[in-house]
């Protein structure tokens, strides 16, 4: 038809004035996609598969220009996807998308341009689509599709990809997930069980349930025992001395070589003689000076194991040096081995006691020296002074081994302590006689033979 004003035929029929616009270049559009979540599965990875030449899930792909009539669906984010050109209804509406360009719907002429600007996937409504805080199956899921059970709390939206299914735990400083042990309550905390200690049904043990040798001794046998180690104490010398009286003596003349005897006779010195040191007796061949002290209340002690109200040992001076003995029976003169060092059991009686007490008394100068030349104080202390001592002429009786050396006879000591065995009839038990065995009564109230 004609007309004066110019028109032109749209491509669907129908005829509107003026000119036909000229085509315009399409300003290129940028979009960006919510990347999915793959779950751990390298399938579904999209670019990331491809690298490593796995096949791809389809429903995933990008795709761009019209959509036939077929819906779009993808993972578990309801189907994100990017889309360029026009749109067909049954696609828009069941596909959640962010688009930064023209949009057309239908047969509508002209463009349209979405306002709304996403993130993260949306839901058919146009909301952000809510996550499940369990793990999302592989399959087709609707984008409005939602879990039952406990969601985990809103956490904002990063567009970071991770593998491994959304966990609710508490994350460490790098931010991976915390491992803990026991149960987690709602919020990723963990529970910490309550102890029962004052509980009246719990027994609490100690480290005395173990097994304790003094406790699980029996208190009888426990008494006889501190009795007799009591009775040994106070009778055991007595008992030694009374044994080396018993046993009997023998004869330098039949001994043999390596026979344990006992020998009495007189002593005589050898080239080192002795002399007593608080007395001044020369010519001796065994001398014992001992100084006792007693601890009161607020006294002090005379050694580290000193107890109170006792008697404790302060000072000792005990030396022996070889000597010649002739035997009653034999006439025979043998040397004996205590000298250099020679181990030796003495068993002399002391022929001088001295009680000093300086609180009551002065001290003698005898006993001033005495103290001064070792270096010991009184203090006003309570001391008792022991000295005992074998003289040359003294008769003495010695145990030991016999020893033939060319025509010399000696008696050394045994090389092993020696016991005497229990006494039943006194409850004395065993003692151990290690070396020369010297017994001496008291020297000063013995018979001196000049020799």
């Amino acid at each position: 038809m004609g007309s004066r004003f110019p028109s032109h035929q749209l491509s669907n029929g129908l005829y509107v004035s003026g000119r036909p616009e000229q085509p315009k270049e399409r300003t290129p559009t940028m979009s960006s996609v919510a990347m999915p979540y793959t779950g751990g599965d390298i399938k579904k990875s999209g670019e990331l598969g491809k690298m490593f030449d796995i096949p791809v899930d389809g429903s995933k792909s990008r795709k761009s220009g019209p959509i036939n009539n077929a819906p779009s669906r993808t993972g578990s984010f309801g189907g994100a996807a990017s889309h360029s050109g026009p749109i067909m209804p049954n696609a828009a509406s069941r596909a959640s998308y962010s688009t930064s360009g023209p949009v057309s719907s239908g047969v509508t002429s002209g463009s349209a341009s979405l306002k709304k600007s996403n993130s993260g996937p949306l839901n058919k409504h146009g909301e952000p689509l809510k996550k499940s805080s369990g793990p999302q199956s592989g399959g087709v899921t609707p984008s409005g599709r939602q879990n039952s059970g406990p969601l985990a709390p809103a956490l904002p939206t990063t567009g970071l990809i991770t593998s491994g299914p959304i966990s609710s735990a508490p994350l460490n400083s790098s931010g991976a997930p915390r491992k803990v042990s026991g149960p987690l309550d709602s919020m990723g905390s963990m529970k910490i069980p309550s102890s029962v200690p004052h509980n009246q049904a719990i027994t609490v043990l100690s480290q005395d349930e173990d097994f304790d040798f003094k406790r699980n001794f029996p208190k009888p046998i426990f008494c006889c025992v501190a009795a007799l180690f009591g009775w040994n104490t106070f009778w055991g010398r007595k008992a030694i001395i009374s044994y080396i009286a018993r046993y009997p003596d023998a004869e330098l003349r039949n001994a043999k070589n390596g026979q344990f005897v006992k020998i009495s006779g007189v002593v005589t010195c050898g080239n080192v003689p002795l002399e007593s040191s608080f007395q001044k007796v020369p010519r001796c061949i065994y001398t014992s000076t001992s100084l006792y002290e007693y601890r009161g209340w607020g006294s002090k002690a005379a050694n580290p194991t000193h107890r109170r109200f006792t008697w404790g040992l302060r000072s000792l001076e005990r030396r022996a040096v070889d000597f010649y003995i002739s035997d009653f029976q034999s006439g025979l003169r043998a040397l004996v081995k205590t000298g250099y060092g020679a181990r030796v059991t003495p068993y002399v009686d002391d022929s001088l006691a001295i009680d000093v007490n300086p609180g009551k008394e002065e001290l003698s100068p005898e006993f001033i020296r005495w103290l001064a030349e070792r270096n010991l104080s009184s203090d006003d202390r309570i001391m008792r002074l022991k000295e005992g001592y074998i003289k040359e002429g003294s008769t003495v009786s010695v145990m030991g081994v016999v020893q033939r050396n060319d025509n010399v006879l000696m008696i050394v000591p045994p090389p092993e302590p020696i016991t005497t065995g229990c006494q039943w009839a006194k409850c004395i038990v065993p003692a151990s006689l290690d070396g020369i065995v010297l017994r001496c009564e008291d020297a000063s109230k013995n018979d001196v033979i000049p020799v």
